[in-house]
């Protein structure tokens, strides 16, 4: 696989106040920061948005998907601590032998701290412009057996924009015992934010004009969300060298929010629970090795949506939706690993999930407008039970054709079940939703290796989208859509000595139609999918001129992308210039120093066009962030 992980170094010395600043030293890789928390995300994809835009990508916390198959949010990321992950680990390409549905694009997994390995404590506090705060703890102890620990943090912003910010909340309490052959892992996860979000600005270049930069057309709006999740990883390691893996879970989201990007604004609660089972049994043998196993879940969501006051005939106030879906799904796979020759490894796997959804509408069947209205803009299907099934292969080879240098290539498919709000939650006349699983099939090719002091890992893929779920023109879900996906991917690390080294990721791909969508009244075929930007990259020269100081500097390229399908409107990029620093002033204290956007850059985090106009999140200026950090004993 295309394999990026980021360490516990690298994410201190980032010190993200959102996910996005992190990530985008990934190739293929850029997480589009929205209003407050809020963000799109992008994995060898365009950023995709939309009820099922969540399901092309693997969301996880030490493997657990963070929301369960059908019930995603694209901005679930924010539901997991990544700013005090023990590392974050990035699959770009489909993974769902391995992970199952929704790891059709990739995988973002955070990995919580170990705490055998680590056994550290500290609390800081950082302070930014607009009013921002960020309290952080971390307090653990390690014996022989037992290692028990709790971190978190408390976030305040102010807001760039007027009436804006948010007060987030994220704790994690874990113990881990380890004795002989046994070990557990279990971990608490809590997180709540409550944001007041800034609207899109309006007019082409509107991110360029000062007194609109400041602005917020949707003072009104707002995101309340809490999660909370439970699990316990039981591992025993057998006499002959097998092991044996199982993880009961646990998972309870809540959400409202105001949808603001909606002229007619109408109130959205969700929230869903889910009681879940992990199971996986390893044997490695001297040439051959797999791995087995079992994923149950059943989930219970719920879903409301209601307007105050009229908009319309066809968008009238009152309740829209109000439905409940109970979900299963059960997954069995296999993954098999065999030393075919000493420098060939041939890999190959293969999974079967099934979903079930049971839908129950909680109001009137039928047009949620009055018997006069023709043309209701929503519609709400009658009870009804929905099920998909999907066996996902892989096929992988590793040649090592000596110590410095690997060859590596895969064929694999990746796919997802519609999303609920793609089957449940129709639009204007439609009765029914006749929609297949997604499926994506990819083939890659890479080599890594290293020439003296570099390293580097670069990788072709080209990957071809089937049955791709949309919301057409008619304002229907439909499932005929076809893409196209290729790019090439290349990470390099060189040390020049001891106190420098560079670092760069870059990117070129291109995202296509491969068929004429109905999402425009001209042919789109081959255009560019809209915010699919051709270049990325980014580039950090480290400076570490002793033990006890660190500086960084780090450039960030997002190319020009379309904001339409017919390609007629376009945001013309970006660059933007970050510097860090870190220094210990004693053997306790740690003083951290970030200056973001360092050339005080006009630009748009995400552009659209939408409704007859441009719109822009807007990007924040020169912004100084200084945290100061105490290590406990």
């Amino acid at each position: 696989m295309s394999l990026s992980v980021l360490g516990e170094n690298e994410l201190q010395l980032a010190g993200h106040q959102h996910i996005n600043q992190t990530l985008a030293a990934i190739p293929g890789t850029w997480i589009s920061r929205g209003n407050g928390q809020e963000h799109l995300t992008a994995l060898r994809s365009p950023v995709l948005t939309g009820a099922g835009a969540c399901g092309a990508f693997f969301m996880a916390e030490d493997g657990i998907s963070l929301r369960a198959p059908g019930f995603c949010n694209v901005n679930q990321l924010f539901d997991a601590n990544t700013e005090q992950a023990g590392q974050i680990e990035v699959i770009r390409g489909p993974g769902s032998v391995l992970y199952g549905a929704n790891a059709v694009h990739g995988m973002i997994n955070i990995i919580s701290p170990d705490l055998f390995a680590e056994p550290m404590g500290y609390i800081s506090q950082e302070v930014g412009p607009d009013d921002y705060y960020r309290s952080s703890f971390r307090a653990s102890r390690a014996g022989q057996n037992h290692a028990v620990g709790i971190y978190g943090n408390l976030s305040h912003d102010g807001g760039y924009q007027a009436q804006s910010g948010f007060e987030q909340q994220k704790a994690n309490l874990l113990h881990q015992y380890q004795v002989d052959n046994f070990s557990t892992k279990t971990m608490l996860s809590a997180s709540h934010i409550n944001q007041q979000t800034a609207g899109f600005i309006r007019g082409q270049d509107a991110y360029k004009d000062e007194s609109l930069r400041r602005s917020n057309p949707n003072p009104e709006a707002f995101r309340d969300s809490q999660s909370l999740r439970l699990y316990s990883r039981l591992h025993w390691t057998l006499d002959s060298g097998s092991q044996v893996k199982i993880t009961p879970y646990l998972r309870h989201t809540r959400m409202k929010f105001l949808q603001h990007y909606l002229p007619w604004q109408p109130l959205e609660k969700n929230s869903h629970q889910s009681l879940g089972v992990k199971s996986l049994y390893s044997f490695n043998g001297e040439n051959i090795s797999w791995h087995g196993g079992l994923d149950t879940e059943i989930s219970r969501g719920d879903l409301t949506e209601t307007q105050a006051d009229d908009f319309s005939a066809a968008i009238s106030r009152g309740s829209h939706y109000d439905y409940q879906v109970k979900s299963t799904s059960v997954s069995p796979f296999m993954d098999v690993n065999w030393l075919a020759l000493p420098e060939l490894t041939v890999n190959a796997g293969v999974r079967y999930d099934h979903i079930r959804y049971d839908y129950d509408n909680l109001l009137s069947d039928g047009s949620a407008c009055a018997a006069s209205v023709a043309n209701c803009r929503f519609m709400r299907p009658a009870d009804q039970i929905r099920s998909f099934g999907h066996w996902s292969p892989r096929l992988g080879l590793v040649y090592r054709a000596n110590k410095q240098l690997t060859l590596y290539s895969e064929l694999t498919q990746g796919f997802r079940a519609p999303h609920t709000s793609e089957l449940f939650r129709l639009q204007a006349g439609q009765q029914s939703a006749d929609l297949d699983t997604e499926k994506l099939n990819s083939a890659q090719f890479g080599i890594r290796g290293e020439a003296k002091k570099l390293s580097y890992d670069l990788s072709l893929y080209q990957m071809d989208k089937n049955r791709f779920i949309f919301l057409d023109t008619n304002r229907q879900y439909v499932g005929s859509g076809k893409t196209r996906h290729r790019g090439v991917e290349l990470s390099l690390i060189y040390p020049f000595n001891k106190q420098w080294r560079l670092s760069a990721t870059g990117t070129i791909a291109r995202h296509k139609y491969a068929n004429d969508l109905t999402l425009s009244n001209s042919s789109i075929k081959d255009n560019e999918i809209d915010t699919a930007p051709k270049r990325m990259t980014n580039v950090k020269l480290n400076w570490t001129p002793s033990g006890v100081i660190n500086w960084q500097l780090e450039w960030l390229h997002l190319g020009e992308y379309y904001l339409n399908p017919e390609n007629t409107a376009s945001y013309p990029g970006h660059d933007l210039f970050h510097l860090r620093g870190q220094m210990y002033l004693s053997e306790k204290f740690q003083f951290s120093v970030r200056l973001l956007n360092l050339l005080d850059k006009d630009y748009a985090e995400r552009a659209d066009f939408a409704f007859g106009s441009y719109r822009y999140f807007v990007g924040h200026p020169r912004s100084l962030y200084v945290t100061l950090r105490y290590q406990l004993d």
